[in-house]
């Protein structure tokens, strides 16, 4: 984070040492090698107490850590998505298609029940790609590991070739999709037989 360096700066700035800035707003010395080491953060009243103290604003003292923060967090979220996006396209796969082998008209409900579950956290990573200019999945894995090479993949993107790649892995997953879909199929009517 940038707060260990803004800190160090306007400490020597100032011409304190670490035990002296420790004094001046009540911590262990310990406590702000720890902040300058990036080992730990401090809380928002020590936050301000430096601020003061420093006489420089709070947004200048984290300069640059609450985009850094916000990033973390939307990483997290997408994380979140697509763990749940891929649960239950799998469960939809595993369970959806044997239940309608099995029950035939009436085993669309589960099956169209988790496959809708799938499609609301699809949906959400669609509105995080928007939101973040994401559009394919080296992209999205770019981005969640806070990566720098996010923007030479979006260049990338514009290249004719793009298309292509972009229609291929559509292929690929489909019929990757559509054999899984086979085999299950196939599993469960077996199973069935026995």
């Amino acid at each position: 984070m940038n707060f260990s360096n803004q800190l160090k700066k306007y400490r020597e700035l100032h011409g304190f040492s670490q035990e002296i800035l420790a004094e001046k707003i009540y911590v262990t010395r310990q406590t702000i090698s720890k902040w300058e080491n990036d080992k730990t953060y401090p809380d928002i009243h020590n936050l301000i107490a430096l601020s003061v103290l420093f006489e420089i604003s709070l947004d200048e003292l984290v300069k640059g850590d609450v985009v850094i923060m916000k990033n973390i967090i939307a990483n997290e979220k997408m994380d979140k998505d697509v763990k749940g996006m891929l649960l239950f396209l799998f469960l939809t796969l595993i369970m959806g298609v044997p239940s309608i082998i099995i029950f035939g008209i009436k085993g669309f409900i589960p099956f169209g029940i988790l496959w809708g579950f799938g499609m609301y956290f699809a949906i959400k990573i669609e509105i995080a790609k928007k939101k973040y200019n994401i559009k394919t999945f080296k992209e999205i894995v770019a981005f969640s590991e806070g990566n720098s090479n996010l923007e030479e993949l979006q260049n990338k993107r514009q290249n004719k070739d793009y298309f292509k790649e972009k229609a291929l892995i559509v292929f690929i997953f489909t019929l990757v999709a559509g054999i899984l879909t086979l085999v299950v199929g196939l599993l469960t009517v077996l199973f069935l037989k026995l």
